[in-house]
């Protein structure tokens, strides 16, 4: 048999016809690993280097609860070392925060009915002013017809 001009396995590699990689620019808060069942958000403790007693309880209120560091061990080197949330992960005077997604699915509900309660006050206060002879309010409604179009 004749000897082909081969390159050896261990030499022949995939990095040299990948694509390059190009610069990006870096996210400000990093995504956390999701747990199931749960919704995350970053909450404001401070602002302009003034703790922000007011928003963290109200949140605490709601039922945002601090994620601990040892649930997200790659956030370890990104946590502010002056933090007063010891056990907590903040990063530039945010707090890592996770809540039962039974709840934010609850709160959604709760201001979406509030929503749809204002504008039918909207509308039935239009219709209270409005005039057959001149209506100021028109039925949301739309309709489409199928057919030849002569």
């Amino acid at each position: 048999m004749a000897e082909q001009n081969r390159i050896k396995r261990e030499l022949e590699s995939r990095a040299i016809s990948a694509r390059p990689q190009q610069w990006m620019p870096p996210e400000l808060l990093p995504e956390p690993d999701k747990e199931a069942g749960y919704a995350y958000r970053w909450i404001r403790v401070s602002s302009l280097n003034k703790a922000d007693a007011r928003n963290i309880s109200s949140k605490t209120r709601q039922g945002w609860e601090p994620v601990k560091l040892e649930e997200q061990p790659k956030f370890q080197l990104l946590v502010d070392p002056d933090s007063r949330f010891k056990d907590g992960i903040e990063v530039g005077g945010l707090l890592l925060c996770k809540i039962p997604q039974e709840f934010v699915d609850q709160r959604n509900a709760y201001y979406l009915g509030q929503a749809h309660a204002q504008m039918e006050a909207v509308d039935n206060n239009l219709m209270r002013q409005s005039d057959p002879r001149m209506p100021l309010f028109k039925e949301r409604k739309s309709s489409t017809s199928f057919g030849s179009g002569n």
